[in-house]
């Protein structure tokens, strides 16, 4: 792989264009200046007579070769766009102006496409929904094919939570810590598009077992800078929140930043939880606790560009986020048997944890002057993340009960190095790609419980991934094929000092990935593909420590586990008419599936959580998304998901296997007033989804109306609105069960309430801000 790397540097720099003449450029959008692919681009004489025809590719970009040294003209059509036909001449960037239609007062551009699909991913343009202006990202989340978020608030892919999340084609580590804060930071106003990779290729790291979600924020192109500020605010349960972004470009300088925060203070909540054993010695189990969270989070992301000339470009990144979050709880704990109260207790926790974590990342990019699509990449990057909770509990009221008063402290520290070398090379019809790349892990914890020196160790975390990768896209007419294949191995090797079970693991995996695409007439298209990747057990799965947070539950990690590959076989469908409407189907099935096993030990009549590599699971999906205009005002949205599982695992030495249909589906709709006013509903349904092979947690029905308000036209707009009007409270139940025990929990959380969002847009862009097209992507690992 690497000679074949070096031999097509060498081979691309020294190619010459004697005797011929060639025509290249790239077609971007006027409004938005991304490129667009599958433009039809035709090479015409000058007398008018077409010479040649071709579809531009995904970067935009069209080439002509062996063409004789004569005026020609490029004549450029697209659906949803003007016409546009001009010497060929000199050309790089070549725009397409969206149509235009005027109606009275109401000037309404002309439908942009709100859905795109291309082989192996959709793309969502978050700019082309008017909800977007006043709406935090993970609500927008809900609108978007293959995307749904549970009750817990938590981002689901295909009803998964293995996926993988960039920032602007690149990964970033706050991303992977806390995801959920981020994202309910995030103004989606600040977001340009969104891409979800239901079949990543093969220039992805292999993990990831749903796929990937890359969140591509605005970039506005009209003066010299740019920025958009968003204040929210939510109540009862206190959470204020406020998001920036701001671009900046100068001549062959550019910059762009984000910033967030959130702070949430929830009154106090309640639940309990209800176990019930079978055996010789039955027994039930009944707690009543309440908690009073609060929590403030904030992220900073920067990118810097330097255009050196037109083939050489070097950019960096730098990332940073942090978060404190504080627990106060109450639990009062009653253990019964045949013979009356068996064990009994009241505990008082206080939990405090701060987390932070910062990263950097540098691309070198060097172009050929033969081909400016041909390029040749060298990045770096590096993470650091820290994580230190500490929990100090006070037990009073005891019946039968040996444990005292306790103190828990954790702390974890993850720092990762990575390299990578990529080179693309465009040919005609063919784009071949290929790149080698190493990642450096060395992850820390260290993990004690005071008067208990069993539960105390220091863990030393190593593990190298080194990988290479070859993969082949064609365009062909109508026709895009993606193939290619990743070759990764993975070392680990992890110590814990005061146990003798230390961890070495060794191993090769070659994964393939195959994408076909074809348009049919009138902007539609079908697609099709295969894929195997992995999903790596994280520290956080692996580490030995228990936690006896509450002393009845348990839980720790496995640090056996070993990976697990994933097959999927995936068809979708899309039409981008009046009728926006998306459908997909998909078939994933994976063995040695490191599932959640909890058992229960009657001598302690404790149950304890784990991770084990004895499950198998298959899931059956369905996918269906539909948008349509009822009128010029009014407008109808649904987005839903459908999958059956198939489960099984071992558990307490029986095999125990279970079947679950799930479902979730989003209605929206909106109305346009005159004068910037819009009224949006929201209507989400849930069923109950599976934790495992042995329990599930119940579905759920919400609801929100939001209205806002267009003070100032393409600057300010004030959104309000009011979530679950006719619930206050939000019950969540967990069921699990075991061949000796079956146990419920319950817990609280405030559902009705109650925004109000204030979104501001200042400054305007002239240039683009340059990007590297390629660099490095850690989508390696799952936690």
């Amino acid at each position: 792989m690497i000679c074949n790397l070096l031999f097509l540097v060498a081979y691309a720099s020294g190619q010459t264009t004697l005797n011929q003449s060639k025509i290249s450029g790239i077609v971007a959008d006027q409004v938005t200046k991304l490129p667009l692919n599958y433009v039809t681009v035709r090479l015409k004489t000058a007398d008018g007579t077409t010479l040649k025809t071709m579809l531009t590719l995904n970067n935009g970009s069209f080439l002509f070769t062996g063409l004789k040294p004569e005026p020609y003209q490029l004549t450029l059509s697209a659906l949803g766009y003007e016409g546009l036909e001009i010497p060929a001449e000199g050309r790089d960037t070549l725009f397409l102006q969206p149509k235009e239609n005027g109606l009275k007062e109401v000037s309404i551009t002309a439908d942009r496409p709100i859905l795109r699909q291309k082989a192996g991913k959709i793309i969502y343009d978050m700019q082309a929904d008017p909800d977007s202006k006043n709406t935090m990202l993970l609500d927008m989340m809900r609108k978007i094919p293959y995307l749904s978020v549970d009750g817990d608030q938590n981002l689901l892919l295909k009803g998964s939570p293995d996926f993988r999340v960039f920032l602007n084609g690149k990964p970033s580590g706050m991303f992977a810590r806390d995801l959920k804060s981020i994202l309910k930071s995030i103004p989606a106003s600040t977001v340009q598009s969104i891409e979800v990779m239901t079949i990543p290729s093969s220039k992805y790291d292999a993990e990831g077992l749903a796929g990937i979600i890359n969140i591509i924020t605005i970039k506005k192109l009209n003066n010299e800078w740019n920025g958009t500020l968003n204040l929210n605010a939510r109540l009862p349960d206190a959470g204020t929140g406020a998001g920036s972004s701001f671009t900046f470009k100068k001549n062959k300088w550019g910059m762009s930043a984000m910033t967030g925060g959130n702070l949430n203070r929830s009154p106090e909540l309640t639940g309990n939880a209800f176990r019930q054993t079978y055996g010789t010695n039955p027994t039930d189990l009944f707690q009543e606790r309440n908690r009073k969270p609060k929590s403030e989070s904030g992220y900073l992301g920067t990118e810097l560009s330097y255009e050196i000339d037109t083939l050489n470009l070097i950019s960096a990144r730098f990332n940073t986020n942090g978060k404190h979050a504080e627990d106060n709880g109450f639990l009062h704990s009653t253990l019964s048997g045949a013979q009356g109260i068996l064990q009994g207790y009241e505990l008082a926790e206080r939990t405090r944890a701060n987390s932070s974590g910062l990263d950097f990342s540098a691309d070198y990019q060097l172009g050929f002057k033969a081909d400016k699509n041909r390029m040749l990449t060298l990045s770096y990057s590096y993470q650091n993340h820290k994580n230190d909770p500490f929990t100090e509990a006070l037990i009073s009221k005891v019946t039968n009960y040996p444990n005292r008063n306790f103190r828990q402290e954790q702390y974890d520290h993850t720092k990762e190095n990575t390299i990578q070398l990529d080179f693309v090379r465009p040919h005609k019809i063919l784009t071949v790609e290929m790149g080698v790349k190493g990642i450096f892990r060395d992850n820390k914890a260290d993990f004690k419980v005071d008067d208990d020196p069993q539960n105390s160790d220091h863990l030393t975390y190593r593990q190298q991934v080194l990988s290479a990768y070859n993969s082949y896209q064609l365009n062909w007419n109508s026709w895009n094929l993606q193939a290619g294949l990743r070759l990764e191995h993975t070392s680990i090797d992890a110590d814990f000092l005061s146990h003798t079970a230390n961890v070495k693991q060794n191993y090769t995996n070659l994964f393939p990935t195959i994408m076909i695409n074809k348009t049919l007439k009138g902007g539609n298209s079908w697609n099709a593909g295969f894929s195997q990747r992995m999903k790596r057990p994280g520290i956080n799965r692996l580490n030995p420590f228990v936690n006896r947070l509450n002393p009845d539950f348990e839980t720790t990690g496995n640090p056996d586990l070993r990976p697990v590959v994933v097959n999927s076989i995936s068809l979708g469908y899309n039409s981008s008419k009046k009728l926006t409407f998306t459908a997909g189907m998909d078939y994933s099935f994976l063995n040695e599936a490191d599932l959640p096993v909890s058992t229960f030990d009657p001598v302690r009549n404790i149950t304890t959580k784990t991770y084990d590599n004895s499950g198998e699971l298959a899931g059956l999906s369905s996918f269906v998304y539909l948008r349509y205009p009822l009128t010029s005002r009014l407008d109808l949205s649904m987005n839903g998901r459908a999958i059956y599982f198939w489960m099984s695992g071992e558990a307490m030495g029986q095999k125990i296997k279970a079947r679950l249909f799930t479902y979730s589906f989003n209605l929206s709709s909106g109305y346009n007033f005159e004068s910037g006013w819009r009224t949006s509903m929201n209507l989400n349904l849930d069923s109950r989804n599976p934790t495992g092979f042995q329990g599930t947690t119940n579905g759920m029905l919400s609801s929100s109306f939001n209205v806002s308000k267009t003070l100032i036209k393409d600057k300010l707009s004030f959104g309000a609105g009011i979530n679950n009007p006719f619930t206050k409270f939000r019950t969540n139940e967990t069921i699990t069960e075991g061949p000796q025990f079956y146990q419920r929990d319950y817990s609280q959380s405030y559902f009705r309430s109650f925004s109000v969002n204030l979104n501001y847009n200042f400054g305007s862009l002239k240039g683009e801000l340059k990007k590297n097209k390629r660099g490095i992507r850690n989508n390696d690992l799952s936690n």
